[in-house]
Order: C-alpha cells, then structure tokens, then sequence
C-alpha cells in the first residue's frame, strides 16, 4: 500500500502540552478525518508535518518523500486549508489567479475561475471585503487547481453554512477518485467527518488514541442503555466508555454484534462518531 503521509514517533514539548510519540500512515487515495478536541494537537501535528515548526523528535514522509514539505516540486503537489485566508487584503480573484501562476508550474486558470463562479467569489471585490466564509471558498479554489495530490485541511469548513460545506464535500468525494489523490481532513463537524472519510484519526491530549476504518467503527460501535445490574454482567473487554446518570448506565462497546447476539433484552444504538469521540474523550481512555 501506498500512503500519502506517513507519521513515526512525531513529538513535539511546548511548556504546558507535548505531542507525544505520533505516529500514523495515511493510505494514498482516501480521505482520512482528523478529529479531536480543541487543544488536542490536530493543528501542531499539521504545522509539524508541512515543517511550519520544528519537531523534536519523529520522522515525517509526504507522497513518498522524507521532509517532504522541505522538497519544491513535492510542495507543488499538496494544498493546504487554513481557518484563516492569507492572501493579501488588496488582492482580486483575478490578481490571486496572476499570483498563483506565478507560483505552480501546473497551475490551471480555467479550473480556478470555474470553482470562483460555482463558489460565488465576486470577481471586482477585495480579498478584505470577502466574508469569513468567502475567504474560505478563495482558498479552497486555488487549492483545487494545481493538480495537488494531497490536500490538507485544518478546520477549515467551520465557517461555511451547511449547504456550501455539503458542496464541498462532495467536491473532495470527487477528487479522491484518481487514486493518487488524498484529503486529510482535520474538523470539528463530525457530521462532516462521518459523510465522506475512509479512516478516522482521533487524537487526545497530544497521542494518538486510534486510527480506524470508519465503515467498521459504525458498524462495531454501540451504546447501550442499560441499568448498573445489566451493565455489571458486560464483557469488560467491550466496554470503551461509560456515563451514568440516575436512571440509567450508558456503554459504548465496540462490539456491538456479539453483545446484540448475546444479550437479546438489551436496548443497543449504533454510535455515531460523535458519540465516540465524546465517551472516549470523556473517560480519557487511551486504547481500543
């Protein structure tokens, strides 16, 4: 198998948070979703792969290439989306366009201008008069229209509505059908996370908790809600986490199926990703 980003024993110590031994290979040709709570280390792991800080310790290959992100032409092949714009205040779409061509050897206008009419982008407007979500869109188009390989997401759709995220998304869907392409898609809407990816990446407390096809975790993962007798007599290998309130003891398991098989009077749900992230999180449980 090939993979487009391959992660060993990344680690990285600030004063108060340290991204602890990370390691991960993103397949080529998927779409993976990088999810985790706020200051869980999503973005530092993305600054450290695209070499915008210095690591401490790991080693880090992009489409097949150590430090990739130090290497020109395997740069010209990977976008990134920030949460942020940073094209200049003053600049047009047609100015952005000039810019870009100056900048990629396989930079596409016709490709550009035709996402910058499907997106909206008003063409006689300032980059500092474009909406949040706007500015998003800007990026989005030039990240789709140099025939990148790898693009990279850091929380970058939050400020779209609903309508143009779905867009979006189906967008990336389409991308990823050459085989060569890949998202890497960090977010907080797991709803978003849970429409499009091939693999989740769920990150806490600056480690890796686990890296898991997304099609078994849903059909592996349940929660089941039952009292504190019934929950006593689960298999303890199956339980991942626990909330207990006065009524009821919910458990998310991970193997839905055998306690479904075995235990016909439970009442079992599938989980969601959310649900997984937040019982895990929850209960700062540290392997699967």
């Amino acid at each position: 198998m090939e993979y487009a980003i391959k992660v060993q024993g990344l680690t990285k110590h600030y004063k108060d948070f340290t991204l602890d031994n990370v390691s991960f290979q993103v397949p080529a040709g998927s779409i993976v979703g990088f999810i985790g709570e706020n200051g869980a280390g999503k973005s530092t792991t993305i600054k450290a792969i695209l070499d915008l800080i210095q690591k401490d310790d790991g080693s880090i290959e992009l489409l097949g290439q150590e430090n990739g992100a130090r290497n020109r032409e395997i740069k010209e092949q990977i976008s990134v989306i920030f949460d942020e714009c940073y094209f200049p205040d003053g600049l047009m779409v047609e100015n952005v366009n000039q810019m870009m061509k100056q900048t990629y050897r396989h930079w596409e206008p016709e490709t550009f201008f035709h996402y910058c009419k499907e997106f909206g982008l008003p063409g006689k407007k300032e980059v500092k008069e474009f909406s949040r979500g706007m500015k998003v869109k800007l990026s989005i188009a030039v990240a789709l229209s140099h025939k990148a390989k790898l693009i990279i997401l850091d929380d970058a759709c939050g400020s779209l509505d609903p309508i143009v995220r779905n867009e979006i998304l189906d967008i990336f869907m389409d991308f990823i059908q050459e085989e060569e392409h890949t998202v890497f898609l960090s977010s907080h809407i797991t709803s978003d996370i849970e429409k499009i990816c091939d693999y989740i990446l769920l990150i806490h407390k600056g480690r890796i908790l686990f890296f898991e096809n997304k099609d078994a975790l849903l059909y592996d993962y349940g929660i089941v809600k039952c009292t504190e007798e019934q929950y006593k007599e689960l298999d303890p290998a199956w339980i991942v986490g626990v909330q207990k309130n006065r009524f009821e003891v919910e458990v998310l398991v991970n193997n839905r199926q055998s306690l479904e098989g075995q235990f016909h009077d439970y009442v079992v749900d599938q989980a969601s990703i959310e649900d997984i992230l937040l019982y895990v999180v929850k209960n700062n449980i540290e392997k699967i």
